[in-house]
């Protein structure tokens, strides 16, 4: 992949008629570098009618007329350029053909100045792109051009072109994080305030006919409740969550789950008016918002399968139990099971003593105790839980950025589904940011005006030079 225009090896001049004028230094690398720190601008008034015709009597008289403006540098002025060239052999025969030839039509001497005279191709530039340079990276093409070009702000250049490279932005593999800080949800007041549902399966269909788990947690105590169901259907999954779930523990504020068409749907949408609590959606082909259900359920699937019976496949058998013991562990982030955090009490296992004696508190001593125990344990819960919190977002958020996009912003989304290896990775056809609640945005399709939900880290910027 090559670059738009010609690139020569002498400093370009900005001036506004079809000729300009450029000072030679010297052939040789080191003096290139010279150029790049000292871009002089210099301009000057010809009328010449013949643009081929480069260098006459008319364009030397025009010259000689022609004042040079002074102008400084960090490191030399025009007579160190001057010594510079006396130096310089190749220059200094260039100077002698000049003077014995005074209608070479490439090279001006002003002043004992050469000058090299350049034309500006007013046409637009001529697009360089064969296969043979390929869609390589920034230095690899960068290498490959610096021992055979030169022109002012090089390597910028080329990187610019190449960022800009629309088939690159679709199907080159990013190295970096993705971007998007991390977004913790707020933790819970207590328990039975919200919950997020997900379904795990299809699981060979067992002798009783079920083949999904409908697991609902509890994002204040990690409480998990789970239920072996035969399908995943609108229907099925509204009538356990009110018979199994609202019904024991009321009412949550709010139930968040992806948008699968047994979550999302009209019956679903009845039931929450019905209820009165908030459903929401995480993004599509972005599980890290409903992370807790998911990490549950990449825990519990090798319980059941190192419990089941392969032969009989009775894995809906063995649910409870890995439920069970689930919820009466230490959790790692609160320190407490929550069970605990549930019942404001440790749970009697089969393998504790039975007690040899009875105290019988009185109702009102009981509640007491259970409401400061309940107390106590749901502030230790609830610090660990937003100190876990922020050293997570610590981490995720090291080294990575975090773009915002403005309306009517085009923009390629991540292509997700089916792809063989030569499909791009990113849409082939631009979107148009519609609207925006960083880090979601609404992207509408610039061909079928289909309207997309997008997570920012699956977004990648158009660039255009």
């Amino acid at each position: 992949m090559l670059l738009d225009g010609e690139p020569s090896e002498s400093v370009y001049v900005s001036v506004n008629d079809p000729l300009c004028v450029g000072a030679v230094i010297t052939r040789s690398k080191k003096k290139q570098a010279f150029q790049h720190q000292l871009t002089p601008i210099i301009q000057s008034t010809s009328h010449v009618n013949d643009a081929t015709s480069l260098v006459s009597d008319k364009v030397t008289n025009e010259l000689s007329k022609t004042s040079f403006p002074s102008f400084t540098c960090n490191f030399f002025n025009i007579d160190q350029v001057k010594l510079e060239q006396s130096k310089d052999p190749v220059i200094q025969k260039t100077i002698k053909e000049l003077q014995q030839n005074p209608s070479n039509n490439l090279y001006v001497l002003h002043e004992d100045l050469l000058y090299k005279l350049m034309k500006i191709h007013l046409h637009n530039k001529k697009k360089l792109n064969d296969p043979l340079g390929g869609h390589f990276g920034i230095l690899r093409t960068y290498l490959k051009l610096k021992d055979k070009f030169w022109w002012p702000n090089m390597k910028q250049s080329i990187a610019q072109y190449i960022k800009s490279c629309l088939p690159c932005q679709q199907y080159n593999i990013s190295r970096i994080k993705k971007p998007g800080r991390l977004c913790p949800i707020d933790t819970p007041d207590g328990p039975f305030q919200m919950i997020g549902i997900d379904f795990c399966g299809p699981f060979m269909r067992t002798p009783s006919g079920n083949q999904y788990v409908l697991c609902i947690t509890d994002y204040f105590t990690r409480w998990i409740n789970a239920f072996a169901l035969p399908n995943c259907s609108a229907q099925i999954t509204a009538q356990t969550i009110f018979n199994e779930y609202i019904c024991r523990y009321g009412v949550p504020l709010s139930i968040l789950s992806d948008q699968g068409t047994h979550f999302k749907n009209q019956l679903m949408d009845a039931m929450e008016k019905l209820m009165g609590y908030n459903h929401i959606f995480s993004t599509v082909y972005h599980p890290q918002s409903n992370g807790m259900v998911e990490r549950f359920n990449a825990i519990f699937v090798p319980q059941l399968a190192k419990l089941q019976d392969r032969e009989n496949n009775n894995w809906d058998e063995f649910l409870s139990p890995v439920i069970f013991a689930y919820n009466t562990g230490i959790h790692s982030i609160t320190q407490h099971s929550p069970f605990q955090l549930q019942f404001g009490r440790e749970p009697r296992l089969p393998c504790d003593k039975p007690p040899t004696n009875y105290v019988f508190y009185r109702p009102n001593d009981y509640y007491r105790q259970l409401q400061k125990s309940l107390k106590i344990i749901h502030m230790s819960a609830r610090n660990k839980i937003n100190s876990k919190q922020l050293k997570s977002k610590t981490q995720y958020d090291k080294h990575r950025s975090d773009p915002h996009y403005q309306i009517n912003d085009k923009v390629l989304i991540k292509v997700y589904g089916s792809r063989s290896k030569l499909d791009p990775r990113y849409s082939i056809t631009p979107k148009l940011v519609i609207k925006k609640q960083h880090p979601i945005y609404w992207v509408q399709d610039e061909i079928v005006n289909e309207v997309t939900r997008v997570h920012v880290n699956d977004i990648r910027p158009i660039l255009v030079i």
